[in-house]
């Protein structure tokens, strides 16, 4: 048997970030690598000069060609306030090029501000649940409170974001936490904090009613956080949710309700693959924090890379195509594929498109100003390449937001709907065998309406997945 040679080859770059946003990218004379070894089958990187009140955050490509940088692998969680950092079982490739970010770090969970916007009554409830075809009799009087909290950017970089919290009244029971991730938003001021009753926050007061602490998490990009929302980028999904969850720890100790230490997880459509990146960053890194008791990610996109690329470039008509502008939009400002978002855009989209993804437009807005088949959006040229190269920069943006490769191992039940027409059944069937393969033996695939378009399969899927939290409980 041969031992492949592996060849490793270090790039540093200093980012500085400015403020709660990106920030600007400088080299810097004096961030140097100190030393690069093998240990464990893995490369440790250690560079010299860290500074205090920086967090640091390591990049890689496996070849100079790959045209994006992503968060390498880590036995840690990121960013780091050492100055060194372990890869994970080394990689397959026999040369990868590494580059570290040096950013301002953040108190993750920190309370910025908690703000009591709504108290709603029982019957209150009680008719609102008969006008929505909930079939859920409420229990308690719930509050509803936005909180505002510190977390971290794509980058690492500290920066703030928003949620909703639902808490019952008048218990005086511990309660489990349930957090519920939301679907597609392009609205900024629509996200859970909002308390729009019409929205999703409803899914958390649906819980709190019944006794149970409940969070909805804005994400990045919406509410009251900064920038352009980054759309199905898995770590960030999942950061945002780990530190809300600490965050409603924290009120929770210092205002009650107690909890009584169980943690369910759940969310559909893009809460889908929020949810499974939430499960994986807490199972992952966050064990000696949580332990999830139940986990229910339901119609999600979680192979990004193989059957949600493939079935846009299948030419065939999307109910939704602002989805693609979407993801092409967010991991244009997660990972630079182009100049600007313009410059991957063919007329009339070049200069129609950027706009609609300022916070001020709804999905049916931009669906308008789309083609039926949404890869026509790209330059012809950009089109081809994203087609014949497997190793396109756009495609391993995606394949690094991919969320099945891993084996969880608290107990999950995947619920989608055959028919769904927006985001295709195969994603779950994929998530399910890997799942399987790897030897996760409590992993359920649900169909709840086998006819139910991806809209139709919502109620009846988060109808099952409280029904079986509630016999955790």
């Amino acid at each position: 048997m041969k031992t492949a040679v592996r060849c490793w080859s270090v790039w540093l770059l200093l980012l500085l970030a400015i403020g709660p946003g990106r920030g600007q990218a400088q080299t810097s004379n004096t961030f140097q690598v100190a030393q690069v070894a093998s240990r464990g089958g893995g490369i440790q990187l250690q560079w010299s000069n860290a500074v205090a009140g920086l967090a640091y955050t390591v990049q890689f490509q496996d070849t100079l060609t790959d045209g994006i940088w992503r968060l390498a692998p880590a036995e840690q969680p990121w960013p780091t306030a050492s100055s060194q950092w372990l890869d994970a079982p080394a990689p397959e490739n026999p040369t990868r090029f590494y580059r570290v970010l040096a950013v301002p770090a953040a108190q993750r969970g920190r309370l910025l501000s908690v703000t009591l916007s709504n108290t709603l009554a029982a019957a209150q409830l009680a008719f609102l649940f008969h006008l929505a075809g909930i079939t859920i009799t409420p229990q308690y009087d719930v509050q509803l409170y936005k909180v505002d909290y510190e977390t971290i950017s794509p980058w690492g970089a500290r920066t703030m974001a928003s949620g909703a919290l639902v808490l019952p009244l008048n218990t005086t029971n511990a309660l489990p936490l349930v957090s519920y991730q939301h679907g597609t938003l392009t609205v900024t001021n629509q996200a859970p904090s909002s308390m729009d009753l019409t929205g999703e926050v409803t899914v958390g007061v649906a819980f709190a009613t019944t006794g149970y602490a409940a969070v909805v998490p804005d994400y990045l990009g919406l509410g009251d956080s900064p920038g352009l929302h980054p759309y199905h980028h898995a770590r960030s999904e999942a950061t945002a949710c780990v530190d809300l969850l600490r965050a409603a720890r924290t009120f929770c100790a210092t205002h009650g309700p107690p909890l009584d230490g169980k943690l369910f997880l759940c969310g559909y459509s893009q809460g889908g693959h929020a949810t499974m990146a939430l499960l994986r960053e807490l199972e992952t890194y966050h064990t000696n924090e949580f332990t999830v008791t139940a986990c229910a990610p339901m119609a999600g996109a979680y192979d990004l890379s193989g059957v949600t690329a493939n079935d846009f470039l299948s030419g065939r008509a999307q109910p939704n195509p602002y989805y693609f502008a979407y993801l092409l939009a967010a991991y244009q400002d997660v990972y630079h594929l182009a100049p600007s978002l313009a410059d991957l855009l063919q007329p009339p989209y070049d200069t129609s498109i950027p706009p609609l993804f300022h916070g001020n437009a709804d999905g049916g807005q931009i669906n308008t100003n789309m083609p039926a088949d949404p890869t026509l959006i790209l330059k012809p040229a950009y089109l081809a390449a994203f087609k014949a190269d497997p190793r396109h920069p756009f495609r391993l943006a995606l394949q690094d937001n991919d969320v099945y490769a891993w084996t969880p191992r608290a107990p999950m039940r995947l619920y989608h709907c055959l028919a769904d027409n927006d985001v295709p059944f195969a994603n779950s069937q994929v998530a399910y065998a890997s799942f399987q393969s790897r030897g996760a033996t409590q992993v359920q695939l649900i169909d709840p309406v086998p006819t139910a378009d991806h809209t139709g399969c919502a109620l009846p899927s988060l109808t099952l997945a409280k029904a079986w939290f509630d016999s955790l409980r």
